[in-house]
């Protein structure tokens, strides 16, 4: 069976098929067969067209950088999905976000307040979204300002990262703040304390 050959459309850098060379687009002499199909070694490069052959698979260079280089036998199109099937869920899986949860009391007390707070900034910072919320037993509801002052100063204290995608709304016995983490902008000196820096490094010297 002969090898089938890929059409070479005009490469397309994000695409990953065009990151390998395949059968006899591959250019050096002989070349490192590794896989579970092929007895391990170095081989010539026409006995490693010859075994793909046999096998109705193609030649893959995998480890084009090694001396001599590394190739595979094996179902190029299979192999090429599940390498864009690893990246998507590897993608998906570093692009998501979860939502933590903080919860508070409307009485709850400085302390626990804090301890909190540190969990609330390490979430945050981590990238997750952040449900935060006081919950109301029995006649607590009464004292729903309570509720709203302990998640306004919760936001102060977070709002340097984060923005709030839902302000404190009561939700049944629950006041529910609904925050998102952004990215730290780094802050710029203003002219003057930069001329006052180059001014004080002129007089060192």
């Amino acid at each position: 069976m002969a090898i089938r050959r890929r059409r070479k459309p005009q490469p397309r850098k994000e695409d990953i098929r065009y990151k390998y060379r395949v059968n006899e687009e591959i250019t050096a002499p002989e070349v490192r067969l590794a896989g579970d199909n092929v007895a391990a070694g170095i081989y010539p490069i026409e006995e490693a067209l010859e075994l793909a052959r046999m096998q109705g698979l193609d030649l893959v260079e995998v480890a084009p950088k090694a001396d001599p280089p590394v190739c595979r036998i094996l179902e190029f199109g299979k192999f090429i999905y599940e390498k864009k099937k690893r990246e998507k869920e590897q993608k998906a899986k570093a692009g998501k976000q979860e939502m933590k949860e903080i919860r508070f009391g409307p009485y709850t007390d400085e302390h626990d307040f804090q301890f909190k707070l540190r969990h609330g900034r390490e979430f945050l910072e981590q990238g997750n979204k952040l449900k935060v919320y006081v919950m109301f037993r029995g006649r607590s509801i009464l004292h729903k300002d309570k509720g709203r002052d302990i998640l306004q100063a919760f936001w102060e204290q977070v709002e340097d990262m984060a923005k709030m995608e839902q302000p404190p709304k009561l939700e049944g016995r629950r006041m529910i703040m609904l925050l998102t983490p952004v990215k730290k902008k780094k802050k710029k000196k203003d002219a003057s304390q930069q001329a006052e820096n180059e001014s004080g490094r002129g007089e060192a010297v």
